[in-house]
């Protein structure tokens, strides 16, 4: 059988570092076509030597003289692709099977997009595609023809427990209710009134998981939980009324859904990308991912709690967003990332997170996601008047 050729978009972050993890596993099932990455050139030269690429894609063209000169040096015969049209090109290239989409913000929806439109089975990490034009995106899976796989583990493990045969985008038969489970990060029990004074290393402190910085704090706020809530809704059809999120502390039970008939099915497994990504790379099949057997001895006893949206503003702003539709997700989007960024820098505290993205939702002029064109102009507009709040938050 011949191995199906996989693009990775964002392959030097964690999902793309957990997807080449899977891959190697299966040399013989598999073959890495193109990786891509922003600006980190040396881990990028790495990946090369070890999967023999034939593209490697650099965004940032600052490093790009450099690396091209190393693979020439070392032999290799990877060819480098420099800047954003170059992300295209690989994803949606005729010989290409399989698009992991893992870049982090907008600037992964146009690859994703492309690949959709080429009929790529598109194995989505990237959650602006959907929260930002997610009607466009689905609509581009429908045309295209080909597959779509949720790999966030939440969206991954609903998936999973979809009666037989499902295809994201439909409305699945016989389900009464989804169940998003959500880990409820560092902060899950700490006093509201004092997370004016959470620092950055606070809210990257993940109790479960280890994510970069911006996941990292979206999971504090729950806003991560709030996007993918959005996601929810577009993947499985699904209107807001539809979804619950349920804080699950121990990350165990990775979401669950309710059917018609009283049963309630869910995905368990330890807290490990490589198992969501195997199972989007071999759907149907099943695949080692290297990942340990749960052991439900060890893990005791399951937990469950409704979430607080006083301590989780930025949860209800991402349900309000979802109930409105249209640009709203992209506006959301948009603002979390500048307010975020902003934290991260040590320009705003904590909770003007929140505080900037209920201001700028309120002053959102929102119209139908129509085009790829109006969801950018949303982008770039939200983004401005985030940055327009920054001074009166500064910290």
């Amino acid at each position: 059988m011949k191995p199906d050729q996989i693009t990775i978009l964002g392959a030097t972050g964690s999902i793309g570092e957990s997807t080449l993890a899977v891959l190697a596993e299966h040399p013989e099932r598999y073959s890495v076509y193109a990786l891509t990455a922003h600006r980190q050139a040396d881990k990028l030269l790495d990946q090369c030597r070890r999967f023999r690429p034939r593209y490697a894609v650099l965004v940032d063209s600052t490093g790009a003289s450099t690396l091209a000169a190393a693979l020439k040096a070392e032999g290799l015969s990877t060819e480098l692709l420099v800047g954003a049209e170059a992300l295209v090109a690989v994803a949606e290239a005729p010989e290409v099977d399989q698009v992991m989409a893992a870049i982090v913000g907008a600037a992964g929806l146009p690859p994703t997009l492309a690949a959709a439109e080429a009929g790529k089975r598109v194995l989505l990490a990237n959650k602006e595609a959907l929260v930002v034009a997610g009607p466009l995106f689905m609509e581009a899976v429908r045309r295209g023809g080909g597959a779509l796989l949720p790999i966030d583990s939440e969206h991954n493990a609903l998936f999973q427990c979809m009666p037989p045969g499902y295809v994201a985008g439909q409305p699945p038969a016989g389900v009464r209710k989804l169940l998003l489970t959500g880990s409820g990060g560092p902060f899950r029990h700490r006093d509201p009134t004092t997370l004016g004074a959470v620092t950055p290393e606070e809210a990257c402190a993940h109790p479960n998981w280890s994510m970069g910085q911006k996941i990292s704090v979206d999971s504090a706020t729950m806003m991560n939980k709030g996007l993918e809530f959005i996601e929810a809704c577009l993947l499985f059809a699904t209107p807001p009324s539809g979804i619950e999120v349920v804080i699950h502390p121990e990350s165990v039970i990775h979401s669950l859904v309710a059917y018609e008939d009283g049963s309630v099915l869910a995905q368990l497994g330890p807290p490990d990308m490589r198992t969501p990504i195997a199972a989007g790379l071999s759907w149907p099949d099943r695949i080692d991912a290297g990942v340990s057997l749960l052991d439900l001895v060890a893990v005791g006893s399951l937990t469950f709690e409704a979430p607080s949206f006083e301590r989780f503003p930025c949860l209800a702003l991402a349900l309000a967003a979802a109930e409105r539709g249209g640009l709203a997700p992209a506006w959301l989007n948009a603002a979390n990332e500048v307010a975020v960024a902003a934290f991260l820098a040590r320009r705003i505290g904590y909770l003007a997170i929140p505080a900037i993205i209920d201001r700028v939702m309120k002053g959102a002029t929102l119209a139908p996601a129509e085009s790829l064109d109006a969801v950018l102009a949303a982008d770039r507009e939200a983004r401005r008047a985030a940055e327009a709040l920054l001074p009166i938050y500064a910290a």
